[in-house]
């Protein structure tokens, strides 16, 4: 019998049920739907590599705020009388911070102590240098710079390098070319040789290496933006807002941006420690901030030159370079890990 011959009429009422109502409604609750920042937060809080380095990142944070008024010296301040000592630490001698180091002279040990006698009063947490400046000052307004850097590294990316591959992404074509050959070519160009031409025109300083961060620090994250853009500009949602009549730049920055904020979030992790040890490598070749301030960058220079025989200088600026590095990128893994909905349990 066909379809179109069956009388239909002859069945009861109760024959057909609508499917699909609050009776029979299924909710699947396994994979419930929820907002996908909080599905992000909670995949961050999982990734105990990256709440470690966030931990680290505060620490290093407070230090560096606080760090160089817990006691009485300033990062330039100068006691000649109390050059090279070693760290020594008021109820931790116990520990080994009690100023006692060993001195190799070719090959020759040498313990002494240089508080014994003459210091019984004075403490130095971290040691002092050459000049008899407190190296616990120096290292964390040196911190305060690496961290100042960051932000820079931050900004410049947002302004420049997002604005820049959004744009060129976009529009495409002619447009796109011009400017992906103008970022080239400045890619193209070393960071030591761009810092060295601008302390040929800038005084040394903060402001030469700030300056070379905003010429070629801004292109990765340019690339980033324009590889993103490429792939949704030709998505539904951008089509309609073209049919609507939304200009372009309502386009880029009102319906693409948000829908790559991942991205972009997780890119600017990632440049925040290649912008620190930039100034720290052009810090410890000559090229960075002048004596008296301090880095990181020129606290280590400094303290390699003495290295075989006060080899506790160099300890504690190495060490926090390298925690903040690996804290930022440990932060930057999670968010990456975080932020990709592949990673989304199923």
């Amino acid at each position: 019998m066909r379809a179109e011959d069956f009388d239909y009429s002859a069945l009861p009422k109760d024959a057909f049920e609508l499917q699909h109502n609050d009776v029979h409604a299924h909710v699947d609750k396994n994979f419930a739907s929820q907002n996908y920042w909080k599905d992000a937060l909670v995949r961050f809080l999982r990734n105990k590599g990256a709440i470690v380095g966030l931990i680290l990142i505060v620490i290093i944070a407070f230090f560096a705020i606080f760090g160089p008024t817990m006691n009485d010296y300033t990062y330039q301040s100068q006691i000649i009388e109390q050059q090279n000592l070693a760290p020594r630490i008021k109820g931790l001698e116990w520990l080994g911070f009690d100023g006692s180091e060993t001195m190799i002279l070719g090959e020759i040990k040498l313990e002494k102590n240089g508080y014994e006698g003459k210091f019984d009063d004075v403490y130095y947490w971290f040691g002092s240098d050459t000049l008899g400046r407190d190296i616990f000052t120096r290292v964390w307004e040196g911190t305060r710079i690496s961290l100042y850097i960051a932000l820079v590294a931050v900004a410049v990316d947002i302004i420049f390098g997002l604005t820049y591959g959004l744009v060129s992404g976009y529009f495409g074509g002619r447009v796109d070319s011009i400017m992906q050959r103008c970022a080239e070519i400045l890619n193209s160009i070393p960071n030591l040789v761009i810092v060295t031409l601008m302390i040929l025109v800038l005084s040394p300083g903060l402001g030469a290496i700030i300056v070379a961060l905003m010429i070629t620090g801004w292109i990765p994250m340019s690339r980033i933006a324009r590889a993103q853009v490429l792939k949704l500009k030709e998505q539904e949602f951008v089509l309609a807002s073209k049919t609507l009549g939304a200009n372009p730049i309502r386009i880029i920055f009102k319906e693409i941006m948000p829908n790559i904020i991942g991205q972009i979030i997780t890119q600017t992790m990632f440049s925040i420690p290649h912008a620190i040890f930039t100034e720290a490598f052009l810090a410890f070749v000559g090229l960075g901030i002048p004596a008296p301030m301090a880095s990181l960058g020129t606290l280590i220079s400094d303290s390699y030159k003495n290295f075989t025989t006060h080899p506790y200088m160099i300890m504690s600026p190495l060490i926090v370079l390298a925690l903040l590095m690996l804290s930022f990128n440990l932060v930057a893994d999670g968010l990456r890990d975080a932020l990709d909905p592949k990673q989304k349990d199923m």
